[in-house]
């Protein structure tokens, strides 16, 4: 029972892992960029202590001196009054995760108001603070299950139609090519490739490129 235990649990996590990685990179930004995401939480915390080291793990080496030096030219604004406090701090928020940002590649496109985050990365921080996946790994893993269920169901719907006309046709080649593509991007996160729409599967290339 144990093992069968841990081979499911371990099978869990991958699907997680695959689930956030290929389907949600855009959330993972815009979590980083909102005023309640780890980053500007961590600038907070550290300005209140006056303590710069908690912000740096955010920010690649070579960008650490640009931070600290910001974090103190905001510290020494903040002692001005409470409107320099909130521009100085504003300023240094933006700062830090623009660089952030620059450093994993992507653009920055200003700061998000708390409270937008989607429902799926409130939930995975909550599962971090709790120390536990709880209710999280059920979500995801239906929700996985759930699209590729959808997916092989149009295909199966329209293949059997594929050759009445055109028009059918193309319904079932753009089921079939989004079922694949789907499957693709599962099995490259898993296995650590990243399957793109140019990469062939099994024998059949051309019907799933477009």
């Amino acid at each position: 029972m144990r093992t069968v235990y841990f081979v499911n649990k371990t099978r869990l996590l991958v699907i997680m892992a695959v689930f956030i990685w290929a389907f949600l990179p855009d959330l993972s930004a815009a979590h980083c960029d909102s005023y309640d995401g780890p980053v500007i939480t961590t600038a907070k915390a550290a300005l209140a202590e006056g303590d710069v080291a908690p912000v740096l793990k955010w920010v690649k080496p070579e960008q650490e001196q640009e931070i600290k030096h910001l974090f103190d030219k905001t510290l020494a604004v903040s002692k001005l009054g409470a409107d320099a406090r909130d521009i100085a701090e504003t300023h240094f928020f933006e700062t830090l995760v623009r660089v952030h940002r620059a450093g994993e590649g992507q653009p920055f496109t200003g700061l998000k108001p708390a409270g937008q985050q989607e429902p799926i990365v409130m939930a995975a921080d909550a599962a971090l603070n709790q120390g536990s996946v709880g209710a999280l790994d059920r979500e995801i893993v239906e929700a996985v299950k759930d699209g590729l269920q959808k997916r092989y169901t149009r295909v199966m719907e329209t293949k059997p139609h594929a050759d009445e006309s055109p028009a059918a046709g193309r319904e079932y080649v753009e089921a079939y090519v989004d079922f694949v593509h789907f499957v693709e991007r599962l099995h490259g996160v898993a296995s650590g490739v990243d399957a793109g729409h140019e990469e062939a599967v099994g024998d059949d290339p051309p019907a799933h490129q477009h």
